[in-house]
């Protein structure tokens, strides 16, 4: 009896295996660092990419303030990577309207300086500014009495900056500096958080645009986008009532104002608590906030999620991660250093190449790749699974191009050099070199390369070490024969 039952449990379990295992076939899952990418892949998710290239925006969305741009989220390149990018142009004095949105976002600050408040849930208001500093207001002639404003911290931020928001945190952004502030932005598509599809959104508490606003660069035809102010849905009575405010008060954040767009003009200008005199007590602080990664206990989670640092300069740095004296250099931000990318599972990196400097061709082993041609020009070759050439174009500035997961890449910099941006969906990226110090093909025995690509041992020994101690960064026209 006890036989027989113990080859019904067995026959049982194997029927389990099988069972999860046709599931697992029926419903492949893109597995990322640390679990955040663990969703089920789609049709349109899937990569079956036959041409990479520079793209530039498809859309741009006017406002009175500046202009936002976006690249097209179901392009092939950007709908295999699961990402959605955008430029954001601020003009001086202009404020960017408060909004979130259900994926975390990487932003990197190309030009210009300004302040920005990411608003974390459950997080005390610890900063405090004088109201209606900048000039006179329409509230003093009334006569009414200025006062202290209780608020969640502003950033400084700065040409350079990584600037990570994540999924939820409502956000705003403002320019008081002497020139236009550009942002570029990546959106995660494909992160846990995202349980809504495959298509980008923001909810915007403020503002708004119609789909007859915006345009399509180069094409004249108008945008599908839109974005507009939550509260106009929203029943004015219950919202005066949910605020314990006058209804006239909800009337005017309920108006309609698509002619001033997501990017407004600030009429008196804004003055408020930067905390800068604090910013370097707070980054000595911030080592501090890093513990809360291993220690996710008690109170220790909400003090340090409200603590911890939103922003790091990757202009700034005095030693870069990877540097060639002849080629160029590398700096990157992760998790290691930026502790809130964990959560987000994203990354980035500042790189320069020099004139006809090369970069290793290398495969990326945990991620996925978005560069941004912030200057200068370069030509990139990527390689696919089958062995064609899926890309073998010149990349020039303003372009932003996607390299997926295991694609094998190269980058050889024009006349001019090569300055750029990536934007990684892994909080860790690891690459994998093909040539240099480094590679994987100066790792494996003679023998082997002999026999594999039928050459001799002395062409063997030359391929895996006429590059000296040179690794990532290759300098141009180095040859030996």
């Amino acid at each position: 009896m006890a036989v027989s039952t113990r080859v019904l449990l067995a026959l049982l379990f194997s029927a389990f295996l099988l069972s999860a295992a046709n599931a697992y076939r029926q419903y492949p899952v893109q597995q990322g660092q640390h679990g955040q990418r663990s969703i089920p892949l789609t049709q349109a998710q899937q990569c079956r990419l036959q041409r990479l290239t520079g793209s530039q925006p498809s859309q741009r969305i006017e406002s009175e303030g500046g202009y936002t741009e976006v690249w097209d989220e179901n392009e092939e390149q950007f709908q295999c990577v699961g990402v959605a990018p955008m430029r954001n142009v601020i003009r001086q004095n202009s404020l960017s309207l408060p909004n979130f949105h259900p994926m975390p976002r990487l932003v990197y600050i190309e030009q210009g300086r300004g302040l920005i408040s990411v608003i974390n849930p459950g997080c005390a208001e610890t900063f405090q500014s004088q109201t209606f500093q900048a000039g006179r207001m329409a509230g003093e002639e009334r006569g009414e009495r200025r006062g202290n404003d209780q608020h969640q911290k502003v950033h400084r931020i700065r040409q350079g900056d990584v600037v990570a928001i994540p999924a939820g945190a409502a956000h705003w952004c403002y320019n008081d500096g002497e020139e236009e502030l550009v942002a570029v932005s990546i959106n995660d598509l494909n992160h846990r958080s995202n349980q809504l599809d495959q298509n980008f959104r923001a909810f915007y508490l403020a503002g708004g645009v119609q789909e007859t606003s915006g345009r399509q660069i180069g094409v004249g035809k108008q945008s599908t986008q839109k974005f507009q102010n939550i509260f106009r849905a929203f029943n004015t009575e219950l919202m005066a009532e949910a605020f314990n405010i006058p209804v006239e008060i909800v009337r005017r954040m309920q108006e309609e104002q698509n002619e001033r767009g997501l990017i407004v003009n600030v009429r008196e200008g804004m003055s408020m608590i930067r905390a800068d005199e604090e910013e370097e007590e707070f980054e000595g602080r911030s080592q501090r906030g890093q513990r809360w990664w291993a220690e996710v206990t008690g109170n220790g989670l909400e003090e340090n999620i409200c603590t911890m640092k939103i922003r790091t300069n990757m202009d700034t740095q005095r030693r870069a991660d990877i540097y060639s004296r002849q080629a160029g250099k590398i700096k990157h931000v992760n998790s290691q250093n930026f502790p809130i990318l964990r959560d987000m599972d994203m990354s980035a990196s500042k790189g320069t190449l020099y004139p006809n400097a090369l970069m290793s061709p290398h495969w990326s082993v945990n991620g996925h790749s978005v560069i941004y041609v912030q200057r200068g020009d370069a030509q990139v070759q990527v390689v696919d699974h089958t062995g064609q050439q899926v890309m073998n174009d010149r990349v020039n500035q303003g372009e932003m191009f996607v390299v997926p997961q295991y694609y094998a890449s190269t980058v050889k910099a024009g006349q001019n050099g090569f300055e750029f941006a990536v934007f990684r969906t892994s909080s860790q990226p690891m690459n994998s070199q093909l040539a240099g110090y480094t590679s994987v093909i100066r790792a494996m025995p003679i023998e082997v390369l002999t026999n594999a690509y039928q050459i001799s041992p002395n062409e063997a020994q030359r391929l895996k070490m006429n590059r000296g101690g040179e690794s990532f960064l290759l300098s141009p026209q180095r040859r030996s024969f």
